[in-house]
């Protein structure tokens, strides 16, 4: 896609460079600075089309920390929504996980719920939007339909379309209590009562921390909590569908907090889990919901407290012999993230640099020929050629025009290779070598200027 004479809103800038120059994943404006993983994001739109025809899928998006695994899924979720789906992203922490007891399940479901987003509302929190645009489409197609709005007649034909998509919702797990509790909302919504509607919405969001309190308030006799989160979570993607959207795509990051739990009985739970819902994708009893999983190769691979620790998961998401070719699979669970080539790293930097001269608005004040010097300094550390990582070089590259900017008698070359310039692994250390741990050693690099596409 052609950025170059794209005036990006100054908002959008702002917090890409922002949240790029603290080695944070921007959720807005991704698309301005994605380079290489199109075939990635191709795969996943392939799944897409398979979810909006009603299927299933589940994906392992799995990198080193810094590789893009965070930036790849917040791309996808910009794709998704263009698309016309529904979108929820959270990252998993110690108190937010797939399975465990003081509401960590519903913790998560929590998170994914405050940032579900579509199209006309991307920033999150979007039920409320979603709810109140499918309620005046009834309202509206009754009208269509020559109902005089107000009348009883109008009423009772918005009240039928409302309970053709309740009463799809009841055959599945909890649909019964939620789509009650959509009634609720609708009867809350016609009446203006706004304690209602809330109250409707607390439920929606799992909120509601006692039975009792949900019986008293909305008549509800149950909850979304640890242990059922995941069947609402498919329920939603039910009533999405139902209510005009292609399907719901949920992305779940930082899955590496599962590796890290120390109990191993807690830790298979959470593995047990992600088994339950791989099994639902495949056998497609997750109508119209694609799940994306970001982790770390230890979170993979380990065989003592990583998913090949449990042999269930193992003997279905283990690479097969073939795999170790220099040949890419896209087409099975787990999608590895590759190490941008030296031209998509040096396209990525040219890119930076007009983002960075459209905010300030003033032309950054270095040259090709230094850009390619800065590229050779971070290629040239050993064991770059595996392990360098797209963050670490845009944090100091932004570093870089940032002096450049504040300081007129700063020279970028005089930086560059004076050596201010000096590269953050970004990652966990434990993941650090020995050779990564040695100095540089300048060699050669695999780009030029003159055949770079922007």
């Amino acid at each position: 896609m052609e950025h170059n004479d794209i005036k990006i809103p100054k908002r959008v800038l702002s917090s890409l460079l922002s949240s790029l120059s603290a080695g944070v994943v921007p959720r807005s404006g991704a698309p301005y600075i994605a380079m290489g993983r199109r075939d990635e994001v191709g795969a996943v739109l392939d799944d897409l089309d398979i979810i909006a025809e009603g299927g299933a899928g589940m994906r392992f998006i799995i990198g080193k920390y810094g590789s893009g695994k965070s930036f790849l899924l917040q791309l996808i979720r910009g794709y998704a929504m263009d698309r016309n789906f529904v979108t929820a992203d959270a990252d998993l922490s110690p108190e937010r996980r797939f399975c465990g007891a003081k509401g960590t399940g519903r913790a998560t479901f929590c998170e994914l719920i405050k940032n579900l987003a579509c199209k006309s509302s991307p920033d999150g929190a979007a039920l409320p939007v979603i709810l109140t645009k499918w309620l005046s489409t009834l309202q509206s197609d009754a009208a269509a339909e020559g109902y005089q709005p107000g009348t009883p007649e109008f009423r009772s034909a918005v009240e039928k379309k409302l309970f053709t998509v309740i009463r799809s919702l009841e055959s599945q797990i909890g649909g019964f209590d939620f789509a009650l509790v959509l009634s609720r909302y609708y009867r809350a919504y016609t009446e203006g009562n706004e304690p209602g509607m809330s109250a409707c919405l607390r439920w929606l969001r799992a909120e509601f921390t006692t039975k009792t309190d949900a019986r008293a308030q909305l008549g509800v006799a149950s909850l979304i909590d640890d242990d059922n989160w995941y069947d609402y979570i498919k329920l939603y993607a039910v009533f999405f569908r139902a209510i005009g959207y292609k399907g719901f795509v949920v992305m779940i990051d930082e899955c590496v907090n599962l590796y890290k739990i120390p109990n191993r009985i807690s830790r298979e739970n959470n593995y047990e889990k992600i088994l339950s819902m791989f099994n639902d994708s495949l056998q497609n009893k997750a109508e119209g919901l694609e799940l994306l999983l970001g982790g770390t190769p230890q979170f993979l691979e380990d065989s003592r407290r990583g998913l090949y620790s449990y042999e269930a998961l193992k003997s279905r998401l283990y690479d097969s012999r073939f795999a170790e070719s220099e040949y890419k699979n896209l087409i099975g669970p787990v999608i590895r993230l590759r190490r941008l080539s030296d031209s998509e790293l040096y396209a990525l930097i040219v890119r930076l640099t007009k983002l960075h001269s459209q905010y300030y608005g003033c032309e950054a004040r270095i040259t090709a020929a230094e850009q390619e010097e800065f590229l050779k300094l971070c290629l040239s550390r050993a064991g770059a050629d595996t392990m360098i990582t797209p963050r670490e070089i845009i944090r100091d590259y932004i570093s870089l025009l940032n002096i450049l900017m504040q300081n007129s008698d700063a020279e970028a070359s005089k930086l560059i290779n004076g050596g201010a310039v000096k590269l953050d692994h970004g990652g966990d250390p434990d993941e650090l070598t020995d050779a990564e741990k040695t100095g540089y050693d300048r060699t050669k690099y695999d780009f030029t200027s003159e055949d770079i596409e922007i």
